[in-house]
């Protein structure tokens, strides 16, 4: 067998794994858009009620 034979059935062996790892390293990136664009399955939490905590803990913080 030639050199270039042997190459040549070397990389026609390695492309089958090659081609298994870019589509599975290619799939989440892929995969981004099309999450994106469905804007149904954003859930959002309902929005605190402010207490004002924070402003005493920092007087109280200042004076001690």
């Amino acid at each position: 067998m030639t050199r270039i034979a042997a190459n040549t059935l070397q990389t026609l062996r390695l492309l089958p794994r090659a081609a298994l790892v870019l589509v599975a390293l290619s799939a989440p990136v892929l995969a981004v858009p099309i999450m994106r664009a469905d804007a149904g399955s954003t859930i959002e939490a309902p929005a605190l009620r402010k207490s004002g905590v924070g402003f005493v803990l920092l007087v109280s913080l200042q004076r001690g």
